[in-house]
Formats: C-alpha cells, sequence, structure tokens
C-alpha cells in the first residue's frame, strides 16, 4: 500500500507553486498525496520567514499534523528552514528539515519514515543555491502559479529573502513555455506568474549573469501559449516595469490589466533607508502610464508600516501619497525585525501599538480604494472566469481586471469564462452580474 503525504503550504504564490512540484515527484516516487486535514505517513510544511507570524504559525502546523498522525514524519522546507534550519529542528515533532537546494530533492532524505530522536538538518550555504529548479501550482481548477524565476540580488534592508533564496536566476525560456503547455492541457484558463523579482526574468536564464530574454521577450512568447485564457503578472518592481510591458499587455489578448507592484512607502527618505531603487516620482509615473492606456487597470500596492524611523510625518506622507493615487487596493505589511538585516539594527524603532495603529489606517484606506474601484467598474461589460467552490449558495470569480463577483451557485459554471455586466455592489462587497448572453466564451 502507498505512503500518504499531505502538504501545508506558508507564505507566497512561489511557495505554492513549490510546493506543488514536490507533490508531484514524491507521487511519482510512489506516495499517494491527501489532504493536510485527514491522516498521512507524511506531513510537508513549506514554511516563509517574511513576517514574523509566519514563524509563530510553523509551531501550531507541526501541532496538527501531530493530531492527524501522532507518528506521522514530519518535514519542514522552504524560506524559514534555510535562515534558521537548527530553529525547525528543535521543534517537537520535526523530523527533518532541508534548505534551499535540498527542498527539491526531498526523496533522497527518506528512507522508512521512522521517527528521528532529534530533526535532521540539510541546508546549503545560500551561496550554493545558484541552479534554478521550475515549478508550478495547481491549486484548484481554474488557475495556476507558474514560477518562472527564483532569489533575488537587491538589498533591501528589511528583507531576508536573498538570505533564503539566493541570487536572482530565471527558467529557461523553453521551459517556462513548456510548462504553460503543460498547463493548458490540463484544461486550466489562467496562470498567474510568479518569482521572487520577476520583473529580472533572464538574469541566471542559463548560469549566466547576462539577460539572455528580458521580461518582455517572457511575456511576448507566453502571449502565443496556445489553450490559455489568461495570463496574469503577480508582483512585479516599478522600477523594473517598463513602458514596454505596460504598452504590450494593454495590447494582449491574454495578458489581463492587473498589476500588483510594491511601493513599501510614499517617503522618498524611508525608501532610501529601505535602499528601494526607485522614489515616489517614479512610482507615481508607472501608475499614471498605466491608467493612460488602461483605465479600468486593477493596481494593487504592497506597503509597509512602522519601519525603523518612520515618524508620524512619514506615516502621513505615506498616507496621503497613496490616497492620491488611483490605486485598486493595498496589502499592508506591519513592520517585524528579522535577524541579519540592516534595518534590524536602525535607531528609531517604533512602538509596536503605533506600528499597528498605522496598519489599521491603511487597511481601512485600502477598503475604501477598493470600494471605489469596484463603483468606477459597475455598468461595464467584462468576461468572468468562476471558480470551483459553493460558497453559501453563491459562485464566485473574478472579471479580467480583478472585480471579484458572485452570481447564486450553478455547477455548470465552474471553470468557465462568460461575458456579463456589472451590476452592483452586495452587501459583502462583491459585484452582482448579469449574463449578457447564456454561451460560453471558453
Amino acid at each position: 500500500m502507498s505512503k500518504k503525504v499531505a502538504f501545508y503550504t506558508l507564505g507566497c504564490k512561489l511557495n505554492f507553486s513549490e510546493t506543488s512540484t514536490i507533490g508531484r515527484n514524491l507521487v511519482k516516487d510512489g506516495f499517494e498525496r491527501v489532504d493536510f486535514s485527514e491522516k498521512a505517513d507524511m506531513y510537508v510544511i513549506n514554511t516563509c520567514s517574511v513576517t514574523d507570524n509566519a514563524d509563530k504559525k510553523f509551531k501550531t502546523i507541526v501541532k496538527q499534523a501531530q493530531k492527524g498522525n501522532p507518528e506521522a514524519f514530519i518535514a519542514a522546507v522552504g524560506c524559514y528552514a534555510q535562515l534558521k534550519p537548527e530553529e525547525l529542528a528543535a521543534v517537537d515533532g520535526v523530523d527533518l528539515v532541508l534548505g534551499a537546494t535540498e527542498k527539491f530533492k526531498i526523496g533522497d532524505y527518506i528512507n522508512d519514515l521512522t521517527k528521528n530522536d532529534f530533526g535532521e538538518v540539510h541546508s546549503c550555504e545560500i551561496a550554493d543555491a545558484d541552479f534554478y529548479v521550475g515549478s508550478y501550482a495547481i491549486g484548484d481548477r481554474t488557475r495556476a502559479f507558474l514560477k518562472v524565476q527564483d532569489g533575488c540580488d537587491y538589498k533591501c534592508t528589511y528583507c531576508t529573502i536573498p538570505l533564503a533564496r539566493g541570487i536572482s536566476r530565471s527558467d529557461a525560456l523553453a521551459n517556462v513555455l513548456h510548462n504553460a503547455a503543460e498547463i493548458a492541457s490540463q484544461g486550466i484558463k489562467e496562470i498567474v506568474l510568479t518569482g521572487v523579482n520577476i520583473g529580472d526574468y533572464g538574469k541566471g536564464e542559463f548560469g549566466n549573469k547576462k539577460h539572455e530574454h528580458t521580461f518582455l521577450d517572457l511575456i511576448k512568447a507566453l502571449d502565443q501559449v496556445k489553450g490559455i485564457s489568461r495570463l496574469r503578472i503577480s508582483s512585479i518592481e516599478p522600477n523594473l516595469l517598463k513602458n514596454e510591458t505596460i504598452d504590450f499587455v494593454a495590447n494582449s489578448k491574454t495578458f489581463v490589466p492587473h498589476f500588483h507592484i510594491p511601493l513599501q512607502s510614499g517617503s522618498d527618505a524611508l525608501l532610501k533607508l529601505m535602499k528601494r531603487r526607485y522614489l515616489t516620482a517614479l512610482y507615481t509615473e508607472r501608475i499614471q502610464r498605466i491608467k493612460q492606456v488602461m483605465p479600468h487597470c486593477c493596481i494593487g500596492v504592497d506597503v509597509i508600516v512602522g519601519f525603523p524611523g518612520e515618524t508620524e510625518a512619514h506615516f502621513l506622507e505615506t498616507y496621503h501619497f497613496l490616497n492620491a493615487l488611483d490605486i485598486s487596493y493595498l496589502h499592508v505589511f506591519t513592520y517585524s525585525e528579522r535577524d541579519n538585516t540592516e534595518a534590524a539594527t536602525m535607531d528609531g524603532v517604533v512602538p509596536k501599538n503605533v506600528r499597528n495603529k498605522r496598519s489599521k489606517m491603511l487597511r481601512a484606506l485600502s477598503v475604501k480604494k477598493r470600494r471605489a474601484f469596484y463603483e468606477s467598474q459597475v455598468g461595464s461589460e467584462f468576461e468572468v472566469l468562476f471558480e470551483g467552490e459553493n460558497r453559501g449558495g453563491y459562485i464566485q470569480g473574478f472579471t479580467e481586471n480583478y472585480v471579484k463577483v458572485r452570481t447564486p451557485w450553478n455547477p455548470s459554471l465552474v471553470n468557465t469564462l462568460h461575458k456579463v455586466k456589472l451590476k452592483e455592489i452586495t452587501a459583502d462587497g462583491l459585484v452582482a452580474i448579469e449574463f449578457l448572453n447564456s454561451e460560453v466564451i471558453l
């Protein structure tokens, strides 16, 4: 009888794509993949180190696994496993910890799944994480996360990602296209491109530093893949989002009008302290350019509150900057100190209660921004890709420009595209729709 393995993923879309690939490899090795809530012989937890909460959550997930099967073998992989392997290995119940280069070879490190007295660690020096492993995740029947790039050469003072994932390197273009075609062959309609710094695509493509291809080359090639209805760019640095890319997306049949562009602060003084590679003037230019060629484009923004040295004046500068920008929603991160980062040693530590207050203010601004964006789209016609879950008698989906809609549950709508008119915003903040025809587009 085949052994059962279950996975839990913390963190970003990139982690989800890698979990999926590790899972497929173990299935090839003879394992049967089951849900994390089920009894399994092995539980694999893909960790994250971006926030303090992700670190704390790990112990909770280990306890969940132990409840499912007290005798199960528990392995930890991912960013936190690379940064603090000994810490994870010391958590009660953890048998194996694999770092950045080892996680894709998990099958080589497990023998008979006998529990270890102490967590065993296999973790490389991060300088050795210089090769690329392609991945993609199929989380549901409608969309897939496709990894195109890994690592980062930036030195942002708050970030541990370069320490956890190594230098910037890219998948070979031919392999990306192969994976995209494989996804399309499984009937999935949407691909979300993911990586640590995807705008840097092309660097390290064949193990060398120079770019064989650019990000623009990548999206032009993906635009030609047959069988995919939508391509979505996940998160891209403002300094790497070129006008040519914006213009290409505006005219593409498959790339959708949706960008997620990290800002982190609306104060130039703080952007310099963070060692970001742009100032607010460039950021404003990017937003204006997008809205000029795609007025209906959805734009998401990452922002950090409570960075060391952030005064009330700096925070208000950020608040007013974001309030005035034509953006659609925010992802707000409350700054948390990370070991081995420059920011952790900086003066001007912002008290936790002040960080939380500022975070609440920006989250409220995000709600306002999303509502205003949805209102601006009511009355317009779009295509909706419906998802697979029955949520309280309703089925949900997203328009090309990331407006979340709902309509009464109908299983025949799952994973289909329909032309709709946006009618009104419902009490739960989604948008009710009117079908413009009963035919399925794809």
